[in-house]
């Protein structure tokens, strides 16, 4: 009798069966020798022994109060304690920088960022300035803090992917060079030159537009998908940092006689650009407290001892783009009648497929306009501004903390090498606003907001405004500055405000005005007395303006233009009108609004489109109209719509976009997404919020998170704050050594903490 094992049909499957264990087994083995870290025990050694020059504390609500004998000690321990609550970010942002974010995990995200980081040469950028921008103190810094990243990955080594380690000094400097592209709107303007077309090029040229035009094959944008897969991807997002709210009011508008600083970004709550709490010290005469992003060593919002500072995204036009004539292959390209060489050269992306990496290469050209690339409209360059500087960018913001005056924190401003960001500024004597921006020289006549042909040197800039050209006020009469992401020609009460007129560059500024400017103004412009609990309640408002870009962008239009076609429609529209155009938590149709308005508010603010480009607010009306039909009611009170999620935590939040008490929300999704449709999540908005009071007795300081100072789902930190936040409450700070001891609940050496 034949046995089972002798039957074919049996005995062929079952041995390819094995084959097919044993060749995954392999490959286990395979990728795990080569994601290992394997770390000196030389470096091991002597880690642990730098180790013992800084303390960590940990005060009752998990906030990391760092000692160091030295700033490079400081540094050390920040990289310790930021990496013991978010370790896994921090090494994506190391792999990101270094344009092998693909090599940690794989996606359309990790793609896109890493062929960004290989046309605009980060690595090259980052070797060639480091030397001549990062000062020896600073490089110093940027040393302490690799090594206590490197001193953690040791310690906790199944964590670590060894692939990006050990860190380098130079990749603190790296992140600087990677991240700030970004902020000024590389991205959009990336996604902008890959979507173009045909259609796209100028009549004029249309006779020579075998100048322009691409030839099917690789490197052209069908490789990088249509238009609307750019858009929906959205790689930029996170590093778009959406919004963000600052005031300061002098003893000129205070009750009490102290100058008062709002500290408050609007960022998102996870990720490579999410918020990280910290206070930092050094026996030789450095503190710092504030917040930071993850793999920085930098506190890049808060204050020191004597003075403290925040920034708003502002959005000057510090990229444009340049369609270059060339000749048929793409060798050469014509300026104002010169033959110049068009050097191409590989982008190399390698892509972690698990069990192997393979590496493929895109095609990228370099000219005198800045890096370019291949587009169905031809091959377009991408200029700018403060390219050159922006590893200095790390300079400008330790010179920054380091200050201890007015004038010395100006001089550190004075750099330009940060390229962007409206700043408010406070200490006990002296409040300011200054239209941060790298803004270029432009000659008039070329439309910057579209494609330059590139025939010419003659819209080619390589000038920038001086800091003192750049819009400003200090110590206004009116007593207060405020910026939210809007025009800088509304600072303060007139007639202390900047004019648009007083330079013709001006017109490269945006003239958008928030509904938090609007709000802004009106609630510190007309109280002439304001104490701490009203200024709180100003920072916390709800209410949006009958003139904000919510209204004119949605309300109006859907009031004025919808005809319902049925009952339900027609509720709707009641619901709408009335609304009490708040974002209060039980305010009914704020939710109706908001969701109508968002994708209006993502094309203009995130991918910073023209009002043309944008959808038709009837359209997004009757979208949110089905959504809230399918899952619930019209009228649903906006908490039991709009959740703060943090594990287990679930809290109905009041809030929205554009209004001072920001929040902004997604779609869930994963199960819970399945089990609560109805629910919007919150992702970003007010983030770590700050009040600092400078005075005759110096500083203190109040703030909250939307979370916990930990990432980690174990961790007691990971949503401790979120009641706080929820009610709208902010925590005193520790500064003084006596209340650092009385509320410290863990004190440790680097890798001593269990």
């Amino acid at each position: 009798m034949q046995s089972l094992s002798d039957k074919p049909y049996i005995r062929i499957p079952a041995l390819i069966f094995i084959w097919l264990g044993a060749l995954v087994f392999i490959g286990l083995i395979v990728r795990t020798e080569r994601v290992r870290f394997r770390p000196d025990p030389e470096l091991a050694i002597s880690l642990a022994n730098k180790a013992q020059n800084v303390t960590i504390r940990r005060d009752d609500f998990g906030v990391p109060h760092i000692l160091g004998k030295t700033e490079a000690d400081v540094a050390f321990g920040l990289a310790y304690a930021h990496a013991e609550d978010d370790f896994s970010t921090i090494q994506a942002v190391v792999a990101a920088s270094r344009g092998q974010l693909s090599r940690l995990h794989l996606s359309s995200t990790s793609l896109q960022n890493d062929f960004y980081a290989g046309m605009f040469r980060i690595n090259e950028r980052t070797e060639a300035t480091y030397e001549e921008q990062i000062s020896d103190e600073l490089k110093s810094i940027f040393q302490g803090y690799a090594d206590g990243l490197n001193y953690y990955a040791i310690k906790h080594p199944r964590e670590v992917d060894g692939r990006f380690f050990p860190v380098q000094a130079m990749d603190l400097a790296r992140g600087f060079v990677h991240k700030i592209p970004l902020f000024v709107g590389t991205g959009q303007e990336l996604g902008k030159a890959l979507a173009t077309t045909e259609d796209d090029i100028p009549d004029e040229d249309r006779q020579n537009s075998e100048a322009f035009m691409l030839k099917p094959g690789p490197g052209n944008a069908q490789e990088f998908g249509d238009q609307e897969s750019l858009e929906t991807d959205a790689w930029y997002e996170d590093y778009a940092m959406v919004a963000s709210n600052a005031h300061a009011v002098s003893r000129l508008r205070s009750a009490d006689g102290l100058n008062r600083l709002n500290v408050n970004s609007h960022q998102p709550w996870d990720g490579a650009v999410a918020w990280y709490e910290a206070h930092l010290k050094s026996e030789d005469g450095f503190e710092m407290y504030g917040a930071t992003f993850p793999g920085s060593p930098l506190i890049f919002v808060g204050h020191n001892q004597k003075l403290g500072w925040t920034h708003t995204v502002n959005t000057p036009d510090l990229v444009d783009l340049y369609r270059l004539k060339t000749d048929e292959d793409h060798t050469k390209y014509t300026v104002d009648g010169e033959t110049l060489e068009l050097r191409s050269r590989d982008v190399d992306i390698t892509m972690d497929l698990f069990f192997f990496e393979v590496t493929v290469s895109r095609t990228v050209y370099d000219s005198i306009f800045g890096p370019a690339l291949e587009s169905d409209s031809g091959i377009i360059a991408v200029r700018v501004a403060g390219l050159e500087n922006h590893a200095g960018s790390a300079e400008q913001w330790y010179r920054m903390a380091k200050a201890n005056s007015f004038r010395e924190w100006t001089e550190a401003m004075k750099m330009q090498s940060m390229p962007m960001f409206h700043t408010v500024y406070a200490d006990k004597d002296n409040i300011a606003y200054i239209y941060n921006a790298k803004l270029p020289v432009r000659k008039p006549g070329a439309d910057y907001k579209g494609i330059i042909n590139a025939d010419s040197r003659e819209y080619l800039w390589d000038d920038y405004l001086a800091y003192e050209e750049l819009p400003a006020v200090t110590n206004p009469p009116s007593g207060f500055v405020q910026n939210a992401n809007s025009t800088p020609f509304y600072t303060t009460s007139e007639p202390y405000n900047p004019s648009r007129s007083d330079n013709p560059q001006y017109e490269h500024i945006e003239s958008r005005l928030t509904n938090r400017a609007f709000r802004s103004l009106e609630l510190f412009g007309q109280d002439p007395s304001i104490d701490r609990e009203e200024f709180l309640r100003y920072k916390f408002d709800r209410k949006y303006h009958p003139s904000a870009p919510i209204f004119q962008e949605a309300v109006y239009p859907v009031l004025e233009g919808f005809k319902p076609t049925n009952a339900l429609e027609a509720e709707a529209l009641e619901v709408l009108r009335n609304w009490d155009g708040t974002a209060h938590p039980e305010s009914k149709g704020a939710m109706l609004a908001i969701l109508t308005w968002r994708p209006i508010w993502k094309a203009l603010v995130v991918d910073r489109k023209s009002p043309d480009q944008t959808p038709d607010p009837l359209e997004t009306f009757a979208d949110a109209v089905d959504y809230l039909l399918d899952t619930g009611n019209l009228d649903d009170p906006l908490h039991s719509r709009q959740k703060l999620i943090r594990g287990d935590t679930i809290l109905g939040m009041g809030g929205g976009p554009d209004v001072l008490n920001a929040m902004h929300v997604k779609d869930l999704d994963g199960w819970m997404g399945w089990a609560h449709p109805e629910w919007q999540k919150i992702y970003a908005g007010d983030s770590f919020i700050m009040l600092a009071e400078f005075g005759p007795n110096g500083v203190q300081s109040f703030a909250a998170q939307p979370y916990g100072s930990s990432m980690r789902p174990d961790s007691r930190h990971f949503a401790d704050q979120a009641p706080i936040f929820q009610k709208r409450l902010l925590r005193r700070t520790y500064l003084s050594e006596l209340e650092i001891q009385f509320r410290t609940l863990q004190s440790y050496h680097p890798g001593q903490e269990d």
